[in-house]
């Protein structure tokens, strides 16, 4: 486990991945489909077992012993360490005024006697009080009096906190601690965000100290999106979760569902009315007793064609984590009308793993989904390890087989990929073009591509291939097409550079390391291009997902930044591919420079005009950390587009794995753009509708379709574009569908302060 992820300016020790000794009991099952009340009494009993423990995002037992000490200590050498410890504790809680109560304390004994000269000391004390401060300041601005360009860098003149003094407050907090240590990056970038929040930029912060002149420029222009979330009544505050963009009740329209990984925080569900604006139907829908969840993909498993949701908990967790995940069976147009857990009768509940990466495939092509599920094993071993003084079991990575009656059966010990790493994604994608799905793991340690043999056998070839890096840590990933050559490339991002690294290319001071890797399949043979196409900002993805922002054909990336760590305050990034050359980094020019950390990323035309918009559920780790969901509306380009809905007969019902090629016109130019169904990213699931950019062309000549499993293949003609259709497995013509266009946000009145619920301390 990196230091970043539980220590925090000196005052905590680090904690190791394995928080706790033993897993949840399995609860008794007296019918296979809980009831509600069973399920979310279940899901509160954990959401109580981490509150009154010791875990170091949820417990409440280490504020009350930082507490106790403090009160029994006179001696100020002993004192100031334990006020500083007990006021990062309340932080993390959002007891914000009793911390700065306590560091304030700290503050004025670390400048009497001998300690005056502990500059470590001081700086620890200044920097946690200016970080009570800036989180205060967040509190009362960016959430009390959100408007739709809060927290989003560069900061507007219309984001510039209305209540400055907490945030003026911090920037003086934040010089005073850079005389102790004068080059410390980290105090530098957070003394020029709270003077831009305060409106004191630049005059407020030193000439020597500012970010460089043209640190902060945009790399390449772009047209700027708009934050419309309040508008339309998405604005929930929620710490880091999934989410996922589906149609879920089956009457055309996208609608939006969100989790969270707080154990104590129900899922939230919006239907899309129709009109400009979202329903929360999370209680219509059964999902208010569905509490916590780190990430979130839907799929058809049992070809109903309703889409369904799996929600993944316990990751980062440890022993701790060793929580159920909930398969939820979409039952909206069944007599229930209603999301149902099936978990236990479809053989998922248990043993219980610490997990948020999960993938669906058809990976044995029989026509159902199979599910592949990486999970977080301590360190990688076969047998029990001793770690920071606790015990952590090896936890496998699971394949279940979809048993096509609503079951799975667990092959993934048969089938060779067990993993047995910290797993932090997984991603299927024919890469050798074979006929049959391959499987990438990515790993906090060596990641590993199993080769699908066909036969219900993997073959890890990643050092072969060269794709085991980057191995010190990666998060999310993907397959895609990202030059239209037909292959599928590898889009893996790093988890391996620390928070200054982050800053300091933000500061325009050197960083290396610590950006994203790119792998170019070259038949069947990967080549890192990373730096060729221009990824070289370190940073640090949570959430991540890709899709195509302005309809010419070349899909593009989102990357939701952030780490557990107060100080980890840096924008989200967006880059643009430029027709498969080059990767442009558009974050500042587009708007999408969010503050707040970033998990959840789903795309989708949510308002019908063939251009796709972006969900992002924001928030942190920490009890303190919420923040608001952010829905950016496409403000639409001139590039023609097609959207396709699949439905498989001898496929999947989804079509998710589907190879589709559009050939297209533009003059006297042809060429194919390629894409391959599914739900995009591995944190976050975008629609299952294919919504496909075409760039400037006057006519698809060609549509070709192979279905994942029957690999039956399909071809269409002279294709009208900007339409929306259905594409039926061997049905020989396509169906057009009409889809109403919505002006969003348009029947609602954006106010500040109204949101589904304020933050709130554990």
């Amino acid at each position: 486990m990196r230091q970043g992820f539980s220590k925090h300016l000196g005052w905590v020790p680090v904690a190791g991945f394995a928080l706790g000794l033993l897993a949840p009991p399995c609860p008794a099952q007296e019918t296979p489909y809980p009831s509600p009340e069973t399920t979310k009494a279940e899901l509160e009993a954990v959401c109580r077992r981490l509150e009154e423990s010791d875990n170091p995002y949820f417990g409440r037992l280490p504020e009350r012993r930082a507490e106790e000490a403090a009160k029994a200590e006179s001696d100020p050498r002993r004192k100031v360490p334990l006020l500083g410890l007990l006021g990062y504790e309340l932080i993390r809680l959002g007891r914000f005024d009793e911390a700065v109560e306590h560091l304030d304390e700290a503050r004025r004994l670390s400048a009497q006697g001998e300690l005056a000269s502990d500059h470590e000391l001081r700086y620890n004390v200044l920097a946690t009080l200016a970080m009570a401060h800036l989180q205060l300041a967040e509190d009362q601005n960016c959430i009390d009096l959100n408007t739709p360009a809060s927290c989003i860098l560069p900061i507007a003149p219309e984001a510039v906190h209305r209540k400055p003094g907490e945030a003026k407050a911090a920037g003086d907090l934040y010089l005073e601690a850079l005389k102790q240590k004068p080059g410390d990056v980290t105090a530098r970038w957070l003394l020029a965000i709270s003077r831009m929040l305060s409106g004191d930029y630049p005059g407020g912060v030193p000439e020597a100290l500012r970010p460089a002149p043209d640190a902060l420029a945009p790399e390449a222009p772009f047209p700027h999106w708009t934050d419309v979330s309040t508008a339309v009544g998405l604005d929930a505050v929620d710490l880091s979760g999934g989410a996922v963009m589906e149609d879920f009740d089956g009457d055309g329209l996208l609608d939006l569902v969100s989790s969270s990984w707080d154990p104590c925080e129900p899922m939230k569900a919006w239907r899309n009315d129709g009109h400009g604006g979202f329903e929360n139907v999370t209680h219509a829908w059964g999902l208010d007793g569905q509490l916590g969840g780190l990430n979130m993909v839907q799929a058809d498993f049992d070809n109903d064609g309703m889409p369904d949701l799996l929600v993944m908990r316990g990751a980062w967790l440890g022993a701790d984590g060793r929580m159920r995940n909930s398969l939820l069976r979409n039952d909206l147009k069944r007599p229930a009308g209603r999301f149902v857990d099936v978990t236990a009768a479809a053989g998922l509940a248990y043993p219980a793993y610490p997990t948020q990466a999960a993938s669906w495939a058809d990976y044995d092509g029989d026509g159902d989904l199979d599910l592949a599920i990486g999970n977080e094993s301590p360190v990688g071993t076969t047998k029990p390890t001793t770690l920071h003084g606790r015990t952590g079991r090896p936890y496998p990575s699971q394949l279940f087989r979809n048993n096509g009656d609503g079951t799975f059966t667990d092959v993934a010990r048969a089938a060779g990929v067990t993993n047995l790493r910290f797993a932090k994604s997984v991603a299927w994608g024919d890469y050798d073009d074979d006929g049959d799905p391959d499987l990438y793991v990515s790993n906090i340690g060596p990641n590993r591509l199993y080769r699908n043999n066909g036969d219900g056998t993997f073959t890890d070839v990643a050092p072969e291939l060269g794709v085991v890096e980057p191995a010190g840590g990666s998060f999310g990933s993907w397959f895609f097409d990202y030059d239209n050559d037909g292959d599928l490339d590898l889009w893996v991002n790093r988890y391996d550079a620390s928070v200054a690294q982050v800053l300091a290319s933000y500061l325009g001071l050197p960083a290396q390391g610590g950006a994203p890797v790119l792998y170019r399949n070259d038949g069947g043979h990967f080549t890192d291009v990373s730096a060729e196409v221009g990824l070289w900002r370190p940073s640090l993805p949570m959430g991540t997902n890709y899709g195509d922002l302005d309809n010419d054909g070349y899909l593009d990336a989102y990357l939701g930044t952030g780490v557990p760590d107060f100080q980890a305050i840096m924008p989200n990034v967006m880059y643009r591919n430029d027709g498969g050359r080059r990767f442009q980094d558009v974050t500042f020019s587009g708007g999408f420079g969010q503050l707040q950390k970033g998990h959840g990323v789903a795309f989708g035309d949510l308002d019908g005009d063939g251009d796709q918009d972006l969900f992002e559920q924001l928030g942190g780790a920490f009890p303190y950390d919420g923040y608001r969901n952010a829905l950016w509306q496409n403000p639409g380009s001139d590039n023609a587009w097609i959207v396709l809905r699949l439905e498989g007969r001898k496929a999947n019902r989804f079509g998710v794995g589907a190879r589709i090629e559009v050939r297209v016109r533009q003059g006297e130019t042809r060429r194919s753009v390629y894409v391959v169904a599914g739900t995009g990213g591995s944190f976050g699931g975008s629609s299952l509708q294919q919504e496909i950019g075409l760039g400037k062309a006057d006519a698809i000549e060609r549509i070709t379709i192979v279905w994942p499993g029957s690999k039956t293949r399909q071809s269409f003609e002279n294709v009208a574009p900007n339409r929306y259709y259905r594409l039926i497995e061997g049905r020989a013509e396509l169906e057009p569908v009409e889809v109403p266009r919505i002006h969003l946000g348009a029947h609602r009145a954006p106010g500040p302060g109204t949101h589904d619920r304020e933050k709130h301390p554990s």
